[in-house]
């Protein structure tokens, strides 16, 4: 751009937002037709913390946000703060213990080998993932299983290969990375409302 070009003007309302906010409101919307299975993922939850067991979450990038909004929602608080403090942890949490494994390993290991040290007989583990094919959810929701947890899934998509490892799975029904990371987010606030009703 030279100095004496006009500044850069932009629509105010440009179609292709309109079309992205379009498309993750009815992404959203359509989750209204899976609230059984909304419901039986809260229970499941809910129920392994009232059995006094944890909960662990993973994802990686946008995932792993979320993975961590979940596990510091469990030990802060959602809305109440008079309930107690709920044993959550996100396994992509803690940079030390990614890379030492990373390194020493591999990246597919870097959830399960962290599962390996946590995991009890009736944990959950939750996951979040658009593609449902990252090697390292794969691997973790199978050291869940071989350790006695359960391992519980968001995805996109069609699912992907974590869809046929979880003990139990939601798939968002859409494409588009942001709208089911969005999605997963609505589906998080959820769990969490659900939780604590109950506890």
């Amino acid at each position: 751009m030279k100095p004496d070009d006009p500044p850069h003007t932009f629509d105010l309302n440009p179609a292709w937002m309109l079309d992205l906010i379009r498309d993750s409101a009815s992404v959203i919307e359509r989750l209204k037709y899976q609230l059984p299975e909304i419901d039986a993922l809260c229970r499941k939850i809910a129920d392994q913390l009232l059995a006094g067991n944890k909960i662990l979450t993973a994802g990686n990038g946008g995932s792993a946000a979320a993975a961590l909004h979940l596990a510091e929602e469990l030990t802060g608080k959602y809305n109440r703060s008079d309930r107690r403090a709920l044993p959550g942890i996100c396994l992509a949490a803690d940079t030390t213990a990614i890379t030492c494994i990373a390194n020493d390993w591999d990246f597919a290991s870097v959830f399960s080998r962290q599962i390996e040290a946590y995991c009890r007989p009736g944990d959950v583990l939750v996951v979040f993932s658009s593609s449902g094919n990252s090697e390292n959810l794969v691997r973790a929701c199978e050291t869940m299983k071989r350790f006695g947890g359960l391992s519980l899934a968001l995805l996109g998509r069609d699912g992907g290969r974590v869809h046929q490892v979880a003990d139990l799975s939601l798939v968002v029904n859409s494409n588009r990375t942001a709208s089911i990371q969005e999605t997963h987010d609505v589906i998080l606030h959820l769990i969490l409302e659900y939780i604590e009703r109950v506890v």
